[in-house]
């Protein structure tokens, strides 16, 4: 005979209510970071509303509503329920795959959580002002994305969602909840309530990432889920019950149901590891798992225009990988869209190749139809290097290693090009931040009055400035 009896709460529900309620942030290098986290991630989001597929999606549900104290949209005029917002903001900022990532057993973007935790964040600080009471700082949204970030690659260490079929917006959908739960004020029990409840949420398929079926539904996936977290937040606030063994339960729990019945691992404790590590696509708008094999094509294509060579000279391209990076983008056939191409690493390596370059809009339609770039992507072929995988795997190094070989026509060979840290990595950070800070200025630039992009610059610049400043006032210097 089965109990009816109230379980306790999962223990790997207790320990996210106890990292986002107790544990304080006290590393500069994390605040830090994710001071340039956040610019880099609204400045993906400017870039992605020049593109009508994006901008279709955005606004309110119902045309023409305007919320009083509503959460702003970044680089719109828009001002909506912070669900809404959220999944606003979480769409732009994933659009075009130029935000950061984290790569471990489940990949992932967790400055996908900076939707929900800016909407709610911004929305709390316009209502506080409003009754006369103080606002919620930058700093308050500095933490709630080291702590996102936190929860999201933690349990993405050791457990693969994706060898399931599961997305790995899961993760967002959890972490935001925890984060945003705590803004609203709840309680402890009322946390547990919020993230049993994500837990509980049937989960998105991987279908939309993959052949046969790739397609834009993975550029507002985290959009969706990052809202979806504010919606269930603020249905704990009203004091709607949890499940207490949503993880754990016998037949009907996630892990029975969807997990294999295996229960998740553990690597480490949570603290501000991912925030510190987090890696950031600077130079390409590229899956994170090619952006090393395309760092490698922009260097061969310089030593090829050097030597006076031509693509069409080329009888053969090897890419040296690592595991996850055949799995996920090694394809070969027809691509059929945008998303099909800024997953398939052949063709952001034959691109560059061909042009030097790899950027958004080479992935549109007009782009994809010149016929080299289908010619050379048939001659790319992937191979793992058992070595490559372990370092990828290897929680000191966290490698993400790609390399090319060229062989022509004539049988001659170019000597192999290597490259084991992309220019985002937290080992390349010296080199990488001035040119993260140089992306933000150009997405700037594509939005805002000079004017206002000094002052966007002035602040987001200065730690301490930033830190100390309102929410709402700084999104407000996004709207235009």
């Amino acid at each position: 005979m089965k109990t009816a009896k109230r379980p306790d709460w999962d223990k790997v529900l207790v320990d996210i209510v106890d990292y986002v309620q107790g544990y304080e942030i006290t590393s500069p290098l994390a605040y830090e970071t994710a001071r340039n986290c956040l610019i880099d991630t609204l400045g993906c989001g400017l870039e992605a509303l020049e593109y009508p597929a994006c901008t279709k999606l955005l606004g309110p549900i119902v045309q023409g509503t305007i919320v009083p104290n509503g959460a702003r949209v970044p680089g719109t005029q828009f001002q909506l329920d912070p669900v809404q917002a959220a999944f606003n903001i979480g769409a732009m900022i994933r659009w075009l795959d130029f935000n950061d990532t984290w790569l471990a057993a489940e990949w992932g973007h967790p400055s996908d959580n900076l939707g929900g935790i800016l909407a709610a964040a911004d929305w709390l600080s316009r209502n506080a002002v409003a009754a006369g009471k103080k606002p919620l700082t930058m700093k308050d949204v500095l933490t709630g994305m080291i702590k996102a970030h936190e929860i999201q690659g933690c349990i993405a260490l050791e457990n693969s969602f994706n060898k399931v079929g599961i997305d790995h917006v899961v993760l967002v959908k959890v972490a935001s909840t925890a984060v945003v739960a705590q803004m609203l004020g709840l309680s402890g029990e009322e946390m547990l309530n919020a993230v049993s409840l994500a837990w509980v949420d049937g989960q998105s398929l991987r279908t939309y990432r993959h052949a046969p079926n790739t397609g834009s539904r993975k550029s507002w996936a985290a959009g969706d889920a990052t809202s979806r977290a504010v919606r269930l937040a603020l249905m704990a606030r009203t004091g709607e019950m949890g499940y207490p063994s949503v993880l754990t339960a016998k037949t009907w729990g996630f892990y029975d149901v969807l997990f294999k019945g295996q229960p998740f691992k553990f690597q480490r404790d949570y603290a501000s590891y991912v925030m510190e590590n987090i890696l950031f696509k600077i130079s390409f708008p590229a899956e994170f798992h090619a952006q090393t094999a395309v760092e490698a094509a922009m260097t061969l294509h310089e030593q090829l225009t050097q030597a006076g060579r031509q693509v069409d000279d080329i009888a053969k391209i090897t890419i040296r990988t690592h595991e996850a990076c055949i799995r996920i983008i090694d394809k070969q056939g027809p691509l059929s869209n945008p998303a099909d191409r800024d997953h398939c690493i052949q063709y952001m390596v034959a691109v560059p190749l061909i042009f030097g370059h790899l950027t958004a809009a080479d992935y549109e339609d007009e782009v994809a139809a010149d016929a080299r770039i289908d010619t050379l992507r048939a001659k790319i072929v992937c191979v793992e290097d058992p070595a490559f995988t372990k370092d990828y795997h290897d929680p000191d190094k966290r490698s993400i290693a790609n390399a090319l070989t060229v062989e022509f026509r004539d049988g001659t060979t170019m000597k192999e090009v290597v490259v084991e840290y992309p220019i985002g990595h937290a080992r390349r950070r010296k080199e990488g931040i001035p040119l993260l800070e140089e992306k933000f200025r150009i997405n700037l630039a594509r939005r805002f009055p000079a004017r206002q992009q000094t002052m966007i610059l002035d602040v987001s610049l200065d730690q301490q400035r930033l830190e100390a400043m309102p929410v709402h006032e700084y999104v407000d210097l996004y709207v235009i």
